[in-house]
């Protein structure tokens, strides 16, 4: 009979840090993420004998970090904003200002959407997951997760052909 500690080994977790740094920068401001993270792997620690083998290991700390990220905002009672980084001086500033309108409205697009669709939408496209590990994260098909997908993207290029950006 293995024991369920063994199992889960700080190399495996350290393996999957970098990945899931990443996933926690789609939702949350990066002068967050570092501590969002650091969290997520102290608790996968201490709890690494719950995690059941029933999905990625990966999957399971990106559920962790999920929950980490909401509790805080729950706790602030209010969601924390992005900081806005200020333009580089060497920059064409009509040019520095045009993408900043542009991104604004995308993250403004995304913004509006309901959930699921905000989420699945960065997943996908900021946080780089395949639809399978959408999925799991959702507990849903995959199938689930490619039209949920494709529905928020339309809605998205509706919104931005609407503020005139596409």
């Amino acid at each position: 009979m293995r024991n369920k500690d063994t199992d889960i080994s700080e190399a495996m977790l350290c393996g999957e840090y970098e990945a899931v740094y990443r996933y926690v920068l789609t939702f949350c401001p990066e002068a967050d993420a570092q501590d969002v993270t650091q969290e997520t792997f102290l608790k996968a620690m201490s709890a690494k004998a719950g995690f059941a083998g029933q999905s990625s290991l990966y999957t399971w700390l990106c559920a962790i970090a999920k929950n980490i990220w909401r509790n805080r905002c729950k706790k602030l009672g209010r969601e924390t904003p992005l900081e806005d980084a200020p333009p580089e001086e060497s920059a064409d500033v009509a040019r520095t200002v045009e993408e900043r309108d542009g991104y604004l409205a995308l993250h403004q697009a995304i913004h509006a959407l309901a959930e699921p669709y905000r989420e699945v939408f960065s997943l996908r496209t900021m946080g780089e997951l395949s639809f399978a590990e959408i999925a799991s994260l959702f507990g849903k098909t995959e199938s689930w997760a490619r039209v949920t997908y494709h529905r928020a993207r339309a809605k998205v290029r509706e919104t931005l052909r609407k503020e005139g950006m596409l």
